[in-house]
């Protein structure tokens, strides 16, 4: 009954159980990045209450809906065919208006069913213009050369890929066969994969998972295997990189996951490296990982990035949040389990520095929106009408984060916080939960705990880390990491005083500092920015590790510095980062500097964006609209 109260969601939830769908598409490009899918969803339903008489389907505008139809008693599809053939019976169906972002689809059963009634309907479809559905031309992948097309479902975005039930509270399996054109490849997460004749390719997931899991690319890409169970996916010209970056890694990985919070249900972990323009890090898709490219830094200085994607196989796809609102259980969760991981392979004082600088993110956040903007509660409330994707911020991934380690730091003993983790996913695997079935299953879990009532210890009661604003009231102690933090701190004191001292500056050797210290490094410059006159220009020189470095981590700080700075002669960096990818994590931090900055900054800021907006995702252009005060 939890998908009845997501605001987000139009779908019968309440009324019918999704059981299975099946997908059967082919993918046809257009001119200039447009393109479209033709063909028809599949969903097998079971329905819940006597005298259901329609199913509603979260749709969207840019879905044009050809047909609907009942499929024949006992039909199913899915078995690497399609849709059995038989007679369709035609269905009455309306679009009415939902929210921004999508609209609802009433589909008119022929008569009620009673509880326990099964159907299958088949809805026809065209889709392709809709947020979730990104065609690319050319110019905005690796190589170049030929176009390409991929689906992002999270939030409810997937709504316009197909008509669904879009929340995360509905789980199944499902099925696709996907035609594409000659030349090109389809991957999907899923875990068969079968080239078929005719260039089509069939999927099937036996595992349950939400519609937001669901996805789908189609381009010119080739694999390359790097584990027992692990493939890298790319561009042709990308592919070596990708192998060379991952060889030998992801399998560490996947097997310290495995100790720490049982078996990985999901058979192979791939890793897919998205063209520039994809908008996030990494979008956790079952079996196979979606990563911007920016991971491609030359020298594995990012590969512990894919670390949480890993971690979100168990948190995240396995156990899942029952609607946006509670965003944190999925996040905060695989934070914890991701610095985990990080924790048994590199050690403590490195995890330390780690969520060192994912500290600074949420200092950085919070100062941003203030501490008090109700978006800084764990549990945010979705109004109808707010589109999920608006609420997304550093909140659920950090101060959820810190909220795990609270609950771990109460327990007292790692192994035993281990345990109950397994246990968690052993408990909640394949379903969607909310915070207080996770909070009321810990505290069953640890009775001793419950007896002792540390749900109400006050300052720290479980009811105002979910639901009031604001810093953290427990923060992990990161003291482990002081042995980097120190000498990253010391360094930056000295080039912010006035007098710098060079020859003590001098004596400091960074070479041999791992990526996330002189991240560490870089955020403290930035906190101390603007720094005396002329010593920009005498750190640029003398770093050139950093000044010049191609790792993402480090222009993005770099460009933050330097606009922070107002260091004009080194603009060009900027534009040069903006240019090569389309990472909102790395993009609209440093449009708020440009615009926030000088006027040469806000003209740099124009003038980058009309030269890159089109190669930027739809919702990332939106945000740097916002940013530079146009009308989204």
């Amino acid at each position: 009954m939890a998908a009845a109260r997501d605001a987000a969601s139009a779908c019968s939830a309440d009324s019918f159980q999704l059981r299975h769908l099946h997908l059967a598409l082919s993918a046809h490009f257009g001119p200039a990045g447009s393109g479209h899918l033709q063909g028809c969803v599949r969903l097998e339903l079971t329905c819940l209450r006597d005298r259901a008489s329609e199913v509603v389907l979260d749709s969207h505008p840019s879905v044009e809906v050809e047909g609907a139809g009942l499929a024949p008693p006992g039909s199913r599809c899915g078995e690497g065919q399609g849709p059995q053939p038989g007679a369709l019976r035609p269905l009455a169906f309306q679009s009415r208006p939902f929210a921004s972002y999508g609209s609802a689809l009433h589909v008119t059963l022929p008569e009620p069913l009673t509880c326990g009634g099964t159907v299958v309907l088949e809805i026809a479809y065209r889709a392709g213009a809709g947020p979730g559905v990104c065609w690319l031309t050319p110019e905005q992948t690796a190589g170049k050369q030929k176009p390409y097309m991929y689906t992002q479902g999270q939030a409810v975005l997937n709504r316009s890929f197909f008509p669904c039930f879009d929340t995360p509270a509905v789980k199944s399996t499902y099925s696709a066969l996907i035609k594409v054109p000659e030349g090109f490849t389809a991957v999907m997460s899923a875990v068969t994969r079968e080239k078929q004749k005719d260039n089509t390719f069939y999927f099937k997931m036996p595992l349950p998972i939400p519609s937001y899991l669901v996805a789908l690319v189609v381009g010119d890409i080739v694999s390359a295997e790097v584990g027992p169970r692990s493939h890298v996916w790319a561009e042709p010209c990308l592919i070596e990189a990708a192998k060379k970056e991952y060889d030998g890694v992801i399998e560490e990985f996947l097997s310290t996951g495995e100790k720490l919070f049982g078996p990985y249900v999901w058979e192979r972990y791939d890793v897919l490296f998205m063209p520039p323009s994809f908008p996030f890090g990494g979008m956790e898709n079952p079996c196979i990982t979606f990563v911007t490219p920016c991971l491609l830094a030359g020298d594995r200085s990012l590969a512990d990035v894919i670390i949480h994607e890993i971690s979100h196989s168990w948190f995240g796809n396995l156990v899942t949040n029952a609607h946006w609102g509670e965003f944190w259980l999925n996040e905060g969760f695989t934070m914890y389990a991701q610095r985990r991981i990080t924790k048994e392979i590199y050690g403590a004082a490195y995890t330390c520095l780690e969520a060192a600088t994912g500290r600074a993110l949420l200092r950085q956040h919070m100062d941003n929106t203030g501490e008090d903007h109700p978006l800084n509660k764990l549990r945010v409330k979705i109004e109808p009408g707010v589109d999920p994707e608006d609420t997304y911020n550093e909140t659920p991934y950090e101060k959820g984060y810190c909220f795990v380690s609270y609950l771990a730091h109460l327990v007292g003993d790692q192994k035993k916080f281990d345990a109950f983790l397994q246990a968690y996913v052993n408990q909640f695997k394949f379903q969607s939960i909310t915070a207080d079935e996770a909070l009321e299953f810990y505290l069953n879990y640890f009775p001793e705990l419950k007896k002792k009532g540390v749900d109400t210890i006050p300052g720290f009661e479980f009811d105002r880390w979910l639901n009031t604003p604001g810093w953290p009231p427990y923060l992990p102690d990161l003291s482990p990491g002081e042995e980097l933090m120190k000498p990253a701190e010391n360094l930056a004191e000295l080039w912010a005083s006035p007098d710098c001292d060079m020859q003590a500056i001098r004596a400091v050797d960074i070479s041999t500092w791992k990526t996330f210290q002189v991240v560490y490094f870089l955020d403290k410059i930035l906190a101390k920015s603007p720094l005396p006159d002329g010593n920009i220009e005498k750190m640029s020189a003398m770093y050139s590790k950093i000044s010049k470095a191609q790792n993402a981590e480090l222009r993005l700080r770099w460009c933050q510095i330097l606009l922070k700075n107002n260091h004009e002669a080194e603009f060009g960096k900027v534009k040069d980062f903006l240019h090569s990818q389309g990472k909102q994590k790395y993009t609209l931090p440093i449009y708020r500097g440009m615009v926030s900055g000088s006027e040469a900054a806000q003209a740099l800021a124009v003038e980058t964006f009309s030269a890159t907006a089109p190669q930027l995702h739809v919702n990332v252009q939106n945000y740097v609209k916002k940013i530079l005060g146009e009308k989204s």
